[in-house]
């Protein structure tokens, strides 16, 4: 597994987008590592390069807060059972398999925290789809199946320190007290970050944004 940098990073990605069949570049992490923004600004600027790409992220798939309240899973909301890993897998094989569909994907919108379905579309011209999220490389069903998906996964990473600062910026930013940022921060986004990390061995490359 090699570290590339963020040039060759966008190389390959270019590579991929013409290749001639549309290709799938997967942008995984843990909470806060700047994937998110990571996989944005690439999608920018292939764009702006004249690229027909979108951007798909994994979050659209979470559960409805009304259903993780329900079930009594709203405090551990962003662990693998709080999403419908199923669907997302069924989304990228319809992306992988049916290029040429007009395709409507979710988006999950964090200042409803909740996702907004058929909110994305994803044209039959788009030749590179970037997908992000926390559990693209996880080895457990029914996450096994993305990586199958992928022409490509990407791991990014960034000092603890610095990403656990911004997860407790993120959680105060969105109504939580410090004390319970801090206790989020280090509880139940700790623990699927510790899972999510030891992802990474099955990634392509390593980005350092």
């Amino acid at each position: 597994m090699q570290t590339q940098d963020p040039a060759a990073a966008y190389d390959r990605a270019v590579e991929l987008a013409t290749r001639g069949r549309r290709q799938i570049l997967g942008i995984t992490g843990a909470p806060a590592a700047g994937k998110s923004t990571y996989a944005e600004q690439l999608a920018a600027k292939l764009t702006a390069d004249g690229h027909q790409v979108a951007l798909v992220p994994m979050d659209g798939y979470h559960l409805a807060q009304s259903v993780l309240e329900d079930l009594g899973l709203a405090d551990v909301k962003g662990a693998p059972h709080t999403f419908d890993g199923y669907g997302f897998v069924a989304l990228l094989k319809r992306l992988k398999e049916s290029p040429d569909e007009q395709i409507w994907a979710p988006r999950f919108d964090r200042s409803i925290e909740d996702s907004i379905a058929a909110s994305i579309g994803v044209a039959p011209s788009v030749t590179l789809v970037l997908t992000e999220g926390n559990y693209l490389l996880l080895d457990e069903s029914p996450w096994t199946a993305v990586r199958a998906l992928l022409d490509q996964c990407w791991y990014v990473e960034v000092p603890e320190g610095l990403r656990h600062a911004r997860l407790e910026a993120r959680h105060r930013a969105f109504g939580r007290s410090a004390e319970e940022a801090h206790e989020r921060t280090y509880g139940s986004d700790e623990r699927n970050a510790q899972l999510i990390a030891a992802t990474a061995p099955a990634a392509d490359a390593i980005i350092h944004p």
